[in-house]
């Protein structure tokens, strides 16, 4: 990662990670990624949610789980969902009405 300034995070195990993004495929992996960049004094400017992480979620469940990491430190990031999931992604919006600002 050249900069840690304005970044996106991209979460999916199985989609491209489009042009402008920072792609991770776990919930552990995302979660290094964060801290990493509030580490260096970095900005995110949007967290991009899948919500079934297939294989990958033996590293810290599905991406919901990153929406709990976030509530429980009260880092309220934008979050932005694109997951075909429709209950996963009703229980992520559900959780992102109940705790962001």
């Amino acid at each position: 990662m050249e900069s840690f300034k304005d970044v996106k995070i991209w979460v999916d195990d199985v989609r491209p990670t489009p042009a402008g993004y920072e792609g991770t495929k776990s919930v552990d992996e995302t979660i290094a990624l964060i801290e990493e960049i509030e580490k260096h004094g970095g900005t995110i400017k949007l967290i991009d949610l899948d919500h079934d992480l297939g294989e990958y979620a033996r590293y810290g469940g599905d991406a919901i789980k990153i929406l709990d990491y976030l509530a429980m430190r009260e880092t309220f990031y934008p979050i932005a969902i694109h997951t075909a999931n429709p209950v996963g992604r009703a229980n992520m919006e559900r959780m992102i009405e109940r705790y962001w600002p």
